[in-house]
């Protein structure tokens, strides 16, 4: 997949060092079209979030969090047993290790790609971990459209096309992990599998409960 490389949207600037360069890379080369622009989407709408609320926050790690947090949907990195979150995550991780990145930075990313669908939590984590799930929301769900101007919104989905993102996107998340159903138990995938699959079975943490081996 090739793509004409932007250096700023809506007044946001797209992040070119080496790293951020290499980690594009990898979303071009295992990932499609279509994730591709949800992912820098998702980066420019968590950036305006964080403009519009002057918070500080590292625009790299937002970016690499950003172009990793779907990556573990792909067959590159879909694991046979772990949620596509913690897929991502792990593989972000990974890539941020192999460049000397410290420590807590690794772990600041693996937060902001594991926790991106999870509500009432991310967004009370640290400011990359709320952001990204703030601009996940506003692509997927239209959360805080409000709040972008109709000149940013043309603008970034000029630049990267949203392509019937609402038909299109719920079977590409289940493409990624309908081979593991069953790690969307507990989470909001789950909706994704009762979607697509009508004979879908979810677990029931209330008889996990009930059928615990406790003989009381």
């Amino acid at each position: 997949m090739t793509t004409i490389k932007l250096t700023n949207v809506a007044g946001i600037k797209i992040p070119d060092s080496k790293i951020a360069i290499e980690a594009t890379q990898l979303l071009l080369d295992h990932g499609t079209e279509f994730l591709y622009n949800h992912s820098l989407r998702v980066f420019l709408f968590a950036s305006l979030n964080g403009k519009r609320n002057n918070l500080d926050y590292d625009a790299e790690l937002l970016y690499i969090s950003s172009v990793f947090h779907d990556l573990g949907l792909t067959k590159k990195y879909s694991s046979q047993d772990l949620r596509f979150e913690v897929d991502g995550a792990n593989a972000a991780r990974d890539f941020l290790a192999s460049h000397g990145i410290s420590k807590d930075a690794q772990r600041l990313v693996w937060d902001t790609i594991a926790l991106h669908t999870t509500i009432g939590i991310a967004e009370h984590k640290e400011t990359e971990v709320a952001l990204m799930y703030s601009g996940v929301g506003l692509d997927v769900m239209g959360e805080g459209f409000e709040n972008l101007s109709q000149s940013e919104r043309n603008e970034i989905v000029a630049a990267y096309p949203r392509n019937d993102f609402k038909k299109k996107i719920i079977p590409t998340f289940f493409g990624g992990f309908e081979h593991k159903t069953e790690t969307t138990f507990g989470n909001i995938k789950a909706d994704v599998c009762a979607f697509m699959m009508p004979d879908f079975h979810r677990k029931n943490f209330c008889d996990c409960i009930l059928h615990s081996p406790w003989n009381e």
